[in-house]
């Protein structure tokens, strides 16, 4: 609200807040004790360093969703394969998380982010644009892959996987402040996976000569 960090306000501690700033801060503290996670309030939340744009229709990115990024890097940089024109797929991109922190660490990669909501994948664009990455990502309308043609080198997602029936015995700020259908998985939490693992399937690249050596075990390049 007033774009100062922690050393920021320490250093203004004495500052006086104009009108508006007062009725705008008081505005903020009544949302922050009704249960309003703080990142909905600012409209904004860091993800792997991407300081990314939140709307209604999207999760808020969690910093244990980052792992997804650490293991695809990993398998990617002990293939020697991090700097090739790799094409990666994000189904359900919400945000555009994964996908844009991916493409950070991957300077020559392409991407492609699906939902199903018109209004996330306007959120994922216009991070991508603020970002510097609209040259190398596409966002497409659909459930998961189910609009997609490959071939992909990489496939991630954080599709919905909490079972109906616990939806209600979320946190307060994940279940009144998350969308529902980021959120519900179905009877046994897996409808998702049933439906996205089956589609990728269709659209990943034949394991290439990379992925296969001597000696070792073949690795999957499908990631969820």
């Amino acid at each position: 609200m007033l774009g100062l960090d922690l050393t920021g306000m320490i250093a203004e501690a004495n500052r006086t807040l104009t009108r508006d700033q007062s009725i705008r801060l008081e505005d903020f503290m009544r949302r922050r004790l009704a249960g309003e996670p703080a990142a909905r309030i600012l409209g904004s939340k860091e993800f792997w360093g991407l300081p990314l744009k939140l709307s209604p229709a999207t999760l808020v990115p969690r910093p244990d969703t980052e792992t997804v990024v650490e293991l695809a890097l990993e398998m990617l940089r002990a293939d020697g394969v991090a700097g090739r024109s790799l094409r990666i797929a994000d189904l359900g991109t919400g945000t555009g998380a994964i996908l844009l922190a991916l493409l950070s660490e991957l300077p020559a990669a392409q991407g492609t982010g699906t939902d199903i909501s018109a209004e996330a994948l306007e959120t994922a664009r216009d991070n991508a644009a603020r970002l510097g990455f609209s040259d190398r990502a596409a966002f497409v309308r659909c459930d998961y892959a189910s609009a997609l043609s490959g071939p992909f080198d990489l496939i991630v997602s954080n599709p919905p996987y909490v079972r109906s029936a616990d939806i209600a015995t979320l946190a307060p700020e994940v279940r009144d402040h998350d969308p529902l259908a980021a959120l519900d998985g179905g009877a046994d939490g897996l409808d998702a996976y049933r439906a996205l693992i089956a589609q990728a399937a269709c659209v990943l690249a034949p394991a290439p000569f990379w992925s296969w050596r001597p000696g070792r075990t073949r690795r999957t390049k499908l990631k969820l």
